[in-house]
């Protein structure tokens, strides 16, 4: 297919330097460049997820932290309990 491209001067310059180089026509190296670039949108390299831990200190005294989830319901129900308040 024939299209017309507005490239950057720059750019022209590398893919024309790329073309002398490599002994291919200016056409084949912009193709090439393409199906590269195209090929990376389609699947992009991704890194993996690094969370670093950040210390807190010790729980507060009087939290028992093996029953977590007990303080969870109790802090969830103080929540409720503040939310229904603010309502009357």
């Amino acid at each position: 297919m024939r299209t017309t491209l507005t490239i950057d001067d720059q750019l022209a310059a590398s893919l024309r330097e790329a073309a002398r180089q490599s002994g291919q026509s200016f056409k084949e190296v912009v193709n090439q460049a393409l199906r590269r670039g195209l090929h990376q949108v389609e699947r992009p390299t991704s890194r993996p997820y690094r969370l670093e831990p950040a210390a807190m200190g010790p729980p507060r005294p009087g939290i028992d932290l093996d029953k977590a989830l007990a303080l969870a319901d109790a802090l969830e129900e103080a929540a409720i309990g503040v939310k229904l308040d603010l309502r009357k």
